[in-house]
């Protein structure tokens, strides 16, 4: 059966349309269509002002009081997923940052116990660190922080194969074995939490072209040592993500970063949730997260990420949705299926109004 979604203005990815249709059918788009142009026979379930593909979020740590790595289960993944929909993002990554082994693994274990149980829109768990840099670890426990010997990362990678998706790492404290085998079980590095010069970043990224949280805890942009940031904006390939919160980065390194990078930047939310629990106790300070008094995460959505880049960073609406969904998709390797709006792709999309506030994420 064909049902369709209409909007007053449509972003497919690439261009905007005025008054136009989306049909679907068994959750592909079968066509895109203008308003008028649509059969009388097909049922508009949802119009909205604006219409765009759905946001995804490859590092997100919890919600609504529930952190992936204190509570790691099914249950607290339907919970993130909520909070996700509600701000516009279809896709995530819930992530763990520096802890123990057993902690991974039980992460490793929620993702199949959720896919077991019908759970949708988790690609898979994002680890980052412990294998970082002491030096740029941020909020992250310094007890947990080592450089990875082969035998513990092999254990880990069979424990974790199919739900590893993505583990961020600092480049200058693994050994060339231990990246080529985390690459052999076809998961994705990024290079984080390092304190690597211009140059060992240079050469890391002759084969990884992927980055976490540009400027965030990493060697600074210095005009005598450039460091990871120069060796990110400068590389024609390598993607960063970035947290589009005011806090995390000042506005105007972000316009700086995008008018270099152009669309090899993306979008994260870095967000964590309240709690007293665990290693990391996340509290809400203003529009932010601290943990024992360091900045800990964000209290963004993709949305409000997008907002922030329009609203402050002087980037369009149709490039910051971009931002939060094409890029982050490319990321994945799933931007073939999602990410524009297009016969034959997923009907991942998000529903705003004038506001840019959600209405719907389907």
């Amino acid at each position: 059966m064909l049902t369709a979604y209409s909007a007053d203005k449509l972003f497919t990815g690439q261009e905007w349309q005025n008054n136009s249709a989306v049909i679907i059918e068994h959750n592909l788009i079968a066509d895109v269509v203008s308003l008028n142009d649509l059969p009388a026979s097909i049922k508009v379930i949802q119009h909205a002002p604006i219409l765009a593909p759905a946001c995804i979020d490859i590092q997100i740590y919890g919600a609504s009081s529930k952190l992936f790595s204190v509570s790691p289960s099914a249950d607290t993944l339907y919970t993130m997923k909520a909070h996700c929909n509600n701000g516009g993002t279809k896709y995530f990554l819930p992530t763990i940052a520096t802890n123990s082994t057993e902690v991974f693994k039980k992460g490793i274990d929620a993702i199949h116990e959720y896919w077991k149980s019908g759970g949708e829109g988790v690609p898979g768990l994002h680890i980052e660190g412990p294998w970082i840099n002491k030096i740029k670890r941020g909020a992250h426990i310094e007890s947990f922080i080592h450089s990875p010997g082969m035998n513990e990362v092999k254990e880990l990678l069979e424990y974790g194969k199919g739900a590893v998706k993505m583990i961020t790492l600092a480049p200058e404290v693994c050994a060339k074995e231990i990246i080529d085998l985390i690459k052999s079980y076809g998961i994705i590095i990024s290079a984080g939490h390092s304190n690597a010069s211009y140059n060992e970043a240079s050469d890391f990224f002759k084969d990884i072209h992927l980055a976490t949280h540009l400027f965030n805890a990493m060697s600074p942009l210095h005009h005598r040592e450039p460091g990871l940031p120069a060796a990110i904006m400068l590389h024609p390939e390598v993607m960063v993500s970035i947290v589009a919160d005011g806090y995390h980065v000042d506005f105007t390194m972000i316009r700086l970063a995008k008018k270099l990078m152009g669309e090899r930047l993306l979008l994260i939310t870095d967000a964590v949730t309240e709690t007293n629990d665990g290693p990391y106790p996340h509290e809400l300070k203003g529009d932010k997260y601290e943990s024992n008094g360091i900045l800990s995460g964000s209290a963004l959505t993709m949305i409000k990420a997008v907002k922030n880049c329009v609203e402050q960073c002087d980037i369009t609406l149709g490039e910051a949705l971009r931002m939060a969904s094409l890029y982050p998709a490319k990321v994945l390797g799933i931007d073939t299926q999602t990410g524009n709006i297009k016969k034959g792709y997923k009907a991942d999309l998000v529903f705003l109004n004038e506001k840019f506030d959600v209405l719907n994420c389907v």
